[in-house]
């Protein structure tokens, strides 16, 4: 009997351990799926209103002045 409680408790930390990293692991992807899903939405308000005028891309540098 006390080797079997002791596998089954074994058992669930392990369960209890791969949940938490599953639940680790979504959680991490969260901030990543909402800025893509702004993303997303700004394209789209763009494809539906081309004559408004789009913001500058954030990752370019302004022209240099000569």
């Amino acid at each position: 009997m006390g080797d079997t409680l002791i596998i089954i408790i074994l058992a669930i930390a392990g369960v209890l351990a791969v949940l938490l990293f599953a639940v680790k692991g979504l959680l991490d992807q969260v901030p990543d799926v909402i800025d893509s899903a702004g993303r997303a939405r700004d394209a789209w308000d763009r494809f539906k209103k081309p004559d408004a005028t789009a913001p500058p891309p954030q990752d370019q540098e302004p022209p240099a002045a000569a």
